[in-house]
């Protein structure tokens, strides 16, 4: 249970840090380009997974 608290302590203070720096123009560009490489990775590992999949399922049937 304590670390639930301590989980929820630093998940609040990372919120608050992230809302006071957003309203600078540079952080919030940084931000901004964080964001972006973020949803780079998480597409080109979601290519990735489709990619592997068809090569498994070439006739593209799914199991039941």
């Amino acid at each position: 249970m304590k670390q639930l608290f301590f989980v929820a302590v630093g998940v609040v203070i990372g919120f608050v840090a992230a809302q006071r720096v957003s309203r600078t123009p540079s952080a919030a560009h940084l931000l901004a380009q964080v964001d972006a490489r973020a949803k780079a990775f998480t597409g080109a590992v979601a290519e990735g997974y489709r990619s592997r999949e068809a090569e498994l399922r070439p006739n593209g049937h799914t199991p039941t």
